[in-house]
């Protein structure tokens, strides 16, 4: 599916157009087209086929056509035009967290600055906070934005990775020849970040393989092209490496590409103990070099004497251990997974009705949705005040009505003020089906006063889920400074849940903590915090989280059916007073 490429070119047009100062509503033009087309579940390729694009929100007969080039074409001739008319560093600025088009316009137009470089020195030297609208504020901001950027050059958010290498995927599988194809390296381990993405292939047409791949609109540049290795940058900097092995080759090289190079290592040891060689290509026997057959990663596992190790676990933390012990977690599955807890819906900052939220939940198997949308104090997301969730609930019954097989919840996420104290009053708390806490401001406290804010809040008794617990966003937002210790603790003695956040922009907690927190006796919940249907996609992002904290379903409040969850929630706020 080429949607995700249309809706980022379209704000990379909305991006340029603002930077040259052009027609405001022509900017917002394309910035809802984009956002349509990041929202839309069928294939755009599709739509061009059969004529339809112009059902598409936002998009009229100019755009239609401009959509139908970046199909065809993978650009479009108006954005060549608009890139060679500004210089193509100016775009790098727009990463750092608090700078939009208009902030770029300026710094550019002001003081000259055209890329990142000339930003820091600009800051450094205090210039910034001279120029009209920025201040010593956002100069400090814009530092430390320019100090994460640094660190996201090098690996980028899974989330934002995977779809583009799926993308790519589902080209390669289509060329004549290819037998197996797969992810490896830390995407296949479902890290929350990557450097790059590793794919791995089997084929009888290696060098047919390598021509479509070097040759692919995702590629921006070719860096090296072999037979069986070819290596490239995909537009927007990521690099992408493409191994070719024959297909009795395969099992060990995609062992040995996924990694992690800790577990690679202990293999290896494991198979000389055993008398056996152990590489990329194969298991060999040492003492006549004779390849055991091995058609499976599996079966390379059980000639070490050791069950499968689903790559998830593959980082030399105790499962080499666990597994030899007979001691591996079943763990979860997407399957496993009955309902999402933590979904927005138009009613506040979300861009879809109630039922549009029902429908997509209900095609992806689902039990049951959870509509947690923002309580008032979040003005910014149109948080809803008491007296319209009220309302909304009562929308939400209506409609649980049409089904017999699937359940919305009354649901709300409500601030945590910086007191610790909830947005919402207790009564309407204890009527909810589920209530999710966070944080949504004051986000620098200093770390006692944040852990008392969180832990006051879980004492309540009336949050069944603290959402996206540490206040991270990947690549631009560290963690809050709180004690995560004491935050685990609260959680366990109130019997309320953390969440793991699936938004591919936060992933919150991340594994290690989510699998400590699983150790204090903590159940954990999985929420994708999404504002569209297409953000339900996010929940294979929280399922790979969970699986590396070895996570299985009894560990995971999804995978209660709904009326024991409802069930368990409520009673335990029953009678709480609150904060």
């Amino acid at each position: 599916m080429k949607n995700r490429l249309v809706a980022q070119l379209f704000e990379e047009i909305a991006d340029l157009l603002e930077i040259k100062g052009e027609n405001p509503f022509k900017a917002r033009s394309y910035r809802r087209a984009a956002q349509a087309m990041e929202a839309l579940t069928r294939d755009v390729e599709e739509l061009a086929a059969q004529g339809a694009l112009l059902e598409i929100p936002g998009v009229g007969e100019a755009l239609e056509g401009k959509i139908r080039e970046i199909v065809a074409t993978g650009t479009c001739r108006y954005l060549e035009d608009l890139r060679r008319s500004v210089p193509p560093t100016l775009l790098e600025l727009l990463a750092l967290p608090g700078v939009g088009p208009k902030t770029v316009a300026t710094l550019y137009s002001t003081l000259g600055v055209q890329c990142l470089a000339d930003l820091e020195v600009a800051a450094r030297e205090g210039r910034l906070r001279e120029v009209r609208g920025l201040g010593a504020k956002k100069e400090q901001a814009i530092l430390e934005g320019l100090r994460m950027a640094k660190t996201r050059a090098e690996r980028a958010p899974l989330g934002s990775v995977l779809p583009l290498a799926l993308e790519l995927m589902e080209s390669l599988k289509q060329v004549p020849g290819v037998l197996k194809l797969s992810l490896a390296g830390s995407l296949r381990r479902c890290r929350e970040t990557v450097r790059d993405i590793d794919l791995v292939a089997a084929s009888d047409s290696p060098q047919e393989l390598m021509a479509a791949f070097t040759s692919h609109p995702l590629v921006a540049e070719v860096l090296s092209q072999g037979d069986t290795r070819s290596s490239v940058r995909l537009h927007g900097g990521r690099q992408c490496d493409l191994r070719v092995v024959g297909e009795e080759e395969f099992p060990a090289a995609l062992m040995y590409l996924t990694g992690s190079k800790e577990h690679n290592i202990r293999l290896r040891e494991r198979a000389r103990a055993r008398g056996l060689k152990l590489n990329e290509y194969g298991l060999f026997r040492e003492e006549d070099g004779a390849r055991l057959d091995a058609g499976a990663e599996e079966e390379i596992y059980r000639l070490l004497g050791l069950p499968f190790i689903t790559p998830e676990l593959r980082e030399d933390a105790g499962e080499l251990e666990a597994a030899e012990a007979g001691r591996l977690p079943p763990l979860i599955a997407a399957e496993g997974v009955l309902g999402d807890l933590h979904v927005h819906s138009a009613w506040s900052d979300g861009v879809d009705t109630l039922e549009t939220l029902a429908e997509a939940a209900r095609a992806r198997g689902y039990r049951y949705l959870a509509i947690c949308d923002h309580s008032r104090s979040l003005t910014v997301a149109r948080g809803l005040s008491p007296e319209r969730v009220w309302a909304q609930w009562e929308e939400i019954e209506g409609l649980n009505r049409r089904w017999q097989d699937f359940r919305l919840l009354r649901g709300t996420e409500v601030d945590i003020l910086k007191d610790g104290s909830l947005d919402h009053p207790a009564d309407l708390l204890r009527a909810a089906d589920v209530v999710v806490g966070s944080v949504h401001s004051h986000f620098r406290l200093d770390p006692e006063a944040m852990t008392a804010r969180v832990v006051r809040a879980l004492s309540s008794g009336l949050l069944d889920i603290l959402g996206h617990p540490t206040g991270r966003i990947l690549g631009y937002r560290e963690p809050y400074a709180l004690d995560l210790e004491a935050v685990i603790r609260a959680a366990a003695q109130a019997g309320a849940s953390l969440e793991i956040n699936a938004s591919a922009d936060r992933l919150d907690l991340k594994d290690a903590d989510a699998r400590r927190a699983r150790e204090a006796g903590v159940l954990l919940a999985l929420g994708t915090d999404a504002h569209s249907q297409a953000g339900l996609y996010d929940m294979a992002l929280g399922v790979g989280v969970a699986r590396r904290a070895w996570l299985g379903p009894q560990d995971l409040l999804n995978s209660w059916p709904a009326g024991r969850l409802v069930e368990t929630l409520r009673s335990r706020r029953k009678g709480q007073a609150g904060p």
